[in-house]
């Protein structure tokens, strides 16, 4: 009788998951006008959104951002990318760097829109402090040539707790706080879930709906394989725990995102 019982709160869970999917595809407008500040009788349209995909390095688009990129190009939101480096941790930059071109546009970000640094002072090294005001300066560069509105990156652990991220998370805080980016811009950071839940693959999207979050991006089986398909372009990147990663992580399958607020505060800046 427990083996049938728990067979059926299996079952309910899936149908439960299967719910929050088809729920949250008819919810993620809704979602996207309340963090950029549309009223409710107000249309938001795709080409509206002006998103900007702020990354550390070529893989971090697939590996932590692919829900969100493949669910605005969905909408036809114009969707921007801006890594950081290279990733030259092992010399192989040039190859990465094509790399990233290739998986940008399986996820559907064209070439014109994908913006790669090479500079000295921001090399791919868990080691590395990265100087915030020089990286918040390129942010800001870009927003403004491109018109952005809407600015996704990571929040203050980083998904991985890796030092290049969490500077970019600083550097966007940087600007929140001295209004360098203008008003209508919305700030977003990727929330950095525990381990369990990072790790439980798409089970965790019940716990995804039910905490509070500004924004949401959820992605079925389709949308999944275009992810995965994507990651297969970092070919220099797929060791075997990689292959892991793209199994049972959660960010192939969900994104969830927090409002950075913009405002005064105090923030160290070097």
């Amino acid at each position: 009788m427990s083996v049938y019982l728990i067979v059926f709160l299996v079952f309910l869970y899936l149908v439960w998951i299967k719910c929050i999917y088809y729920r949250h595809r008819r919810t993620l407008e809704e979602s996207l006008k309340h963090v950029m500040n549309i009223s409710s009788s107000g249309e938001l349209h795709g080409a509206d959104v002006r998103a900007l995909i702020v990354s550390a390095h070529p893989d971090d688009e697939c590996l932590f951002f692919a829900p969100t990129i493949i669910r605005l190009v969905q909408l036809n939101a114009s969707v921007h990318l801006l890594c950081l480096s290279q990733g030259n941790y092992y010399s192989q930059g040039a190859q990465r760097k094509q790399e990233l071109l290739d998986s940008c546009a399986v996820l559907g970000i064209p070439d014109s829109r994908v913006t790669i640094v090479d500079h000295k002072k921001l090399p791919d090294d868990p080691k590395a402090e990265w100087s915030i005001s020089l990286v918040s300066s390129m942010i800001v560069k870009h927003i403004r040539a491109r018109s952005i509105n809407m600015v996704l990156t990571f929040d203050g652990r980083g998904v991985s707790g890796h030092a290049n991220h969490i500077a970019i998370h600083k550097a966007v805080s940087h600007l929140a706080s001295t209004g360098q980016v203008p008003n209508d811009s919305c700030l977003l950071s990727l929330e950095t879930v525990g381990l369990l839940r990072k790790y439980i693959s798409f089970l965790e999207l019940p716990l995804s709906w039910l905490l509070p979050s500004h924004l949401r991006s959820v992605l079925g089986s389709q949308g999944y394989r275009q992810a995965k398909d994507a990651m297969l372009c970092h070919r220099t990147q797929l060791l075997w725990f990689r292959h892991l990663y793209v199994a049972f992580s959660r960010y192939m399958f969900v994104n969830t995102f927090q409002i950075i607020p913009q405002g005064p505060k105090n923030l160290k800046i070097y």
